[in-house]
């Protein structure tokens, strides 16, 4: 190989290095600007006497509370006992919502008699069946997963139902007249249009489960995020309170961005072409 040719294969490496710095960095700075002021606003405020430091401390105080209880692995066992409900109930949510939407939106007529029924379901708030919930299956850990599950599988099913029936009928009809037979028309059509509508189903049920299983877990449970906050604010341990607070919403950024990760792979298709 030439010198030339060497010295043009490290020009262009440098020239997208160049061009990544230029316009990524750039990009991931603005998009970090609001994080930095609202991150930035909640030191001052505190120390300026703005706002009381009882009731909400400055940030780096926060953060000191996050290290120690990182330190001591208070942090982590609670992280990972609600990690693990979290994930659980949507793992179940999603092996079953999935298969049940795209079956009910396949079949139009059993969608149209099951729809009243599914957004009853969907509209009933699942914070409000708690205490059915804690009754039926106690205290433990069942309750506390089923109540991610319900919270779950409706977004999903129902965007997947949507998905399915909302698929361009043009395509449907161009399938047909290629020969293609109900299981093959399914298969490589329907299902592949109605990805980004279930991956939408999904992340909406990402947030939930985190949401439902903080609640779930203010009502006797011995760990988890959802106690800590809660027997945090009891104790009147103020910076511990808030520290499992930023701890739940890193933990329902990293979710969603599984789930975002997730689509991107699913849907590297739509990209082709």
């Amino acid at each position: 190989m030439s010198t030339l040719s060497v010295e043009s294969k490290h020009g262009s490496a440098w020239r997208a290095i160049r061009e990544y710095v230029f316009t990524a960095v750039p990009r991931v700075l603005r998009g970090s600007i609001a994080i930095v002021a609202f991150v930035a606003l909640w030191e001052v405020l505190p120390r300026a006497g703005w706002v009381d430091a009882t009731f909400l401390p400055p940030f780096s105080t926060v953060l000191r509370a996050l290290f120690d209880m990182a330190v001591s692995g208070e942090l982590g066992g609670h992280l990972l006992a609600s990690a693990a409900r979290a994930a659980a109930g949507f793992s179940i949510a999603v092996a079953v919502g999935v298969p049940l939407g795209l079956f009910i939106g396949w079949y139009r007529t059993l969608a149209d008699v099951l729809n009243p029924l599914l957004e009853l379901f969907r509209n009933t708030a699942p914070l409000a069946l708690l205490p059915v919930f804690v009754l039926v299956l106690g205290m433990g850990e069942t309750s506390k997963v089923s109540m991610v599950i319900y919270s779950c599988i409706w977004p999903v099913l129902l965007n997947t139902v949507t998905g399915v029936r909302n698929v361009d009928p043009l395509l449907i009809r161009s399938a047909r007249s290629m020969g293609l037979r109900s299981l093959q028309l399914f298969v490589k059509v329907v299902l592949p249009a109605s990805v980004p509508s279930v991956f939408t189903g999904i992340r909406v049920a990402g947030a939930y489960s985190i949401l439902v299983l903080i609640a779930a877990e203010m009502v006797g449970a011995k760990a988890g995020l959802g106690y800590l906050v809660n027997y945090s604010q009891f104790t009147f341990e103020i910076p511990k309170m808030y520290a499992g607070i930023v701890t739940l919403a890193l933990l329902g950024l990293a979710f969603n961005q599984a789930v975002v990760v997730a689509e991107r792979r699913l849907t590297a298709w739509k990209g082709e072409g």
